[in-house]
């Protein structure tokens, strides 16, 4: 008995020992067999990083389909940062921590945080500077993103060259963090062609507002519209975003790409605009330093063209826009940031036309006045500008008024019709107000009057001596040359007045067309607006005579295939005390079936008739030309426009000469200067990239004589689709670059 004993309790012993690796066995058999699947996801989900991709935009063409703004791909360096704090704080025990002053619900307090900046000096820059990919960056800009985007991934590098991407390709980094991503940017096709109109992008400012910022491990932004039409229409062009998928190992390394939800490019918008066109214009406007130049189709409304000098290219300013080269654009004092298409000045002469339609409207189309150099009013003698010459104009018509460009035959005019006949005809033109066209920055102008005037100067009353000088579009009178070309329209036409019109259809990316806006009519002249048609055709008639007869002020604009009818003017300006007149031409043709309206604004020169219309008759010339096959224009990227403040006497076109800073005076302007002019920059500022400070200089970079250029892809359909795979574990190596003809214009 005593001997069985020890083995009862061996044999029980035994027992709990093959219980326990029998519970063991089935344990391991429920985990690693029957629950395998469940398991293994749960590992793979915590090792998962999801990344928002942005929305694709969709792309902006001319009314002939000429891509004038597209997408491509830039290949960037991403840091993301909570990643390398926590890989830090695993390898090393503990982070390096900075003190900031912050605030904790509204208070003041010492606060605490992740030395970001002194991580990536110590365990990213040094790797880098090996491959010699390293570049050097703003640490502080560093740290303020960490401490409010960390979300957010850190853009280092933007453009990687070809041999960059060999490097990257090639070389696996290996770093936490550190992630090599291909992005969809903003291509301004032919450089600083229309930016005024076209505008630019940008990221979005407040980034913690973001409405699907708790969705993503890692959120890229998409880019939205800052300016022009870029912000006007953000809506229909930006698209809808993606998702990617990113394995990451135990040690924080990403490893590759497990999974990918494409973006969804959006709306193509369609403008009215004609590229060869807007050519024309922009090439005729670069022999002056300031000034606009719009072209109008006046059986519409639609715009064709539309130029401003001096100009920028908007590519400077994608994906940001370093802050040394924002501070000069800033310093300009031409301002290139200014649109002077949509910007309001004196006048001058051009509003001699509808101080006529004013005036036939109050029944005075048979009325004659005579000029014997000047009018009195009050005790104020307001001469014309032949008596410089000391001549008269004598007993004149309203045709031959408008022809010669009489001030004193204007003023007595205009006194005749009445202030409120004046402003009531403004009004039914536009003027005095914006047009309702979806840029920013537009300037109303100011249509004078005695209602205006008890606002702007409740003390003051008007007279006959302000309506005489209204008459001749000086004084307080400002209206832009877009304006001008909606007046210029409805003469043209017979008497309708357009909206004008930029937008000619939006489209979606499978051919739909989502909208058409069509032509609107804002008023018509013969229709409630008091002026007949045979009233009309005197004006016109009146304008030919301008162009076309002897004594006309603009000889330089004629054209005999495409017979122009025009008006000129030149409204007296100082800037600093140095004569800076603005001068102005507008135009149509051809006279008998009008299908362009032509105004051009050129400022710090000495005529109408000297400078604006020879510039006029450049773009007509060059219309001309692709009406009849002779010369096709062959579209090529802009430089920017540089400003200058040179005062410009002539242009002739035909001997390619320009005559500057001879000072004289011209045979249309008036004794009393012109108001200030409505000029609005650019509200908006792109994203300005920080300069490098001492402490993000890196040591191993290569010079800029070895620096290659970007990879940039020309993007059709879809800008991520079209590239070749570089992330998610298809780490190819780069495809071999574009042929020259295939590659976009150099930056």
């Amino acid at each position: 008995m005593k001997r069985t004993r020890p083995a009862l309790r061996i044999a029980f012993l035994g027992g709990l020992v093959a219980l326990a690796f029998a519970a063991l066995i089935a344990r391991l058999w429920d985990v690693q067999i029957t629950r395998g699947r469940e398991y293994a996801s749960k590992v793979s989900t915590s090792s998962q990083v999801t990344v928002r991709l942005p929305a694709v935009r969709g792309e902006i063409l001319d009314r002939n389909g000429v891509k004038l703004v597209e997408n491509r791909a830039s290949f960037e360096v991403e840091f993301y940062l909570p990643d390398m704090v926590r890989a830090y704080r695993e390898s090393r025990g503990s982070v390096p921590m900075t003190s900031y002053r912050g605030r904790v619900h509204n208070m003041p307090r010492d606060l605490r945080e992740a030395d970001i900046a002194r991580i990536v000096s110590e365990t990213v820059i040094p790797r880098m500077e090996e491959l010699g990919v390293a570049r050097d960056y703003n640490t502080t800009a560093l740290q303020m993103h960490y401490r409010n985007n960390r979300e957010v991934p850190y853009n280092y590098r933007q453009d990687l060259g070809f041999e960059e991407m060999a490097l990257f390709s090639e070389k696996n980094l290996g770093l936490p963090g550190v992630n090599v991503t291909v992005k969809p940017v903003r291509w301004y096709v032919y450089g600083a062609f229309a930016p005024h109109l076209l505008g630019y992008v940008g990221s979005p400012r407040d980034l913690d507002k973001l409405p699907d910022l708790s969705k993503f491990d890692f959120y890229e932004p998409d880019v939205e519209g800052k300016a022009q039409l870029e912000l006007a229409l953000d809506s229909e062009l930006k698209g809808k975003p993606g998702a990617r998928i990113l394995q990451r190992n135990a040690k924080g390394v990403i490893e590759g790409e497990i999974g990918r939800r494409e973006p969804v490019q959006g709306n193509n918008v369609y403008l009215t605009l004609d590229a060869r066109i807007q050519y024309l214009a922009e090439q005729a406007l670069r022999h002056v330093g300031r000034g606009a130049a719009i072209v109008m189709d006046p059986r519409n409304g639609d715009l064709l063209a539309m130029a401003s000098v001096p100009s920028y290219d908007p590519n400077v300013f994608i994906p940001s826009v370093p802050a040394r080269t924002w501070a000069e654009i800033n310093k300009d004092e031409t301002n290139p940031l200014v649109n002077r298409a949509i910007s309001a000045y004196a006048p001058g002469s051009t509003y001699k036309i509808p101080i006529a339609l004013a005036g036939l409207k109050a029944g005075l189309q048979d009325k004659c006045f005579s000029c014997y150099g000047g009018v009195q009013y009050g005790n104020k003698y307001m001469r014309c500008w032949i008596a410089e010459k000391r001549r008269t104009h004598g007993k004149l018509s309203l045709e031959d008024a408008i022809k010669v460009s009489c001030n004193a035959y204007f003023y007595q005019f205009g006194n005749a019709a009445g202030i409120d006949q004046i402003v009531a005809m403004g009004r039914l033109l536009g003027l005095g107000q914006k047009t309702g066209l979806p840029l920013s920055g537009e300037s109303p102008g100011v249509l004078p009057g005695p209602e205006w005037l008890s606002f702007a100067n409740p003390r003051a009353r008007w007279s006959n001596g302000l309506t005489a000088n209204t008459a001749i579009g000086q004084g307080d009178v400002l209206a832009s040359p877009l304006q001008m070309a909606v007046v210029t329209a409805a003469v043209a036409n017979g008497g309708t007045v357009y909206q004008p019109r930029l937008i000619e259809k939006i489209v979606g990316q499978d051919g739909r067309v989502v909208s058409q806006p069509p032509p609107v009519v804002r008023a018509r002249l013969t229709a409630g607006g008091g002026v007949t048609a045979e009233q009309i055709e005197a004006v016109r008639k009146g304008m030919w005579e301008v162009v076309n007869e002897g004594g006309g002020t603009a000889s330089r604009a004629r054209n005999d295939t495409l017979t122009t009818a025009g008006k000129t003017g030149t409204a007296q300006f100082w800037r600093s005390g140095i004569k800076d007149n603005h001068t102005w031409f507008i135009s149509f043709a051809p006279y008998e079936n009008p299908e362009y309206v032509v105004v051009t604004f050129v400022q710090g020169a000495k005529s109408g008739g000297g400078v604006s219309a020879p510039i006029a008759a450049e773009i007509l010339k060059g219309i001309q030309h692709l009406k009849d096959g002779s010369e096709p224009v062959q579209l090529a990227a802009l430089p920017p426009a540089q400003g200058n403040f040179l005062f410009t006497e002539s242009i002739d076109f035909d001997r390619a000469t320009v005559a500057a800073n001879k000072l004289s005076d011209d045979g249309e302007t008036a004794e009393v200067p012109s108001s200030p002019a409505q000029e609005n920059r650019v509200a908006a500022k792109p994203n300005v990239r920080e300069e490098a400070d001492d402490a993000g200089k890196v040591k191993n970079k290569p010079s800029p004589s070895t620096v290659t250029a970007p990879v940039v892809a020309q993007q059709r359909s879809n800008p991520i689709q079209n590239i070749f795979q570089f992330i998610g574990g298809k780490r190819n190596k780069p495809a071999p670059p574009q042929s020259a003809s295939d590659r976009p214009p150099a930056r």
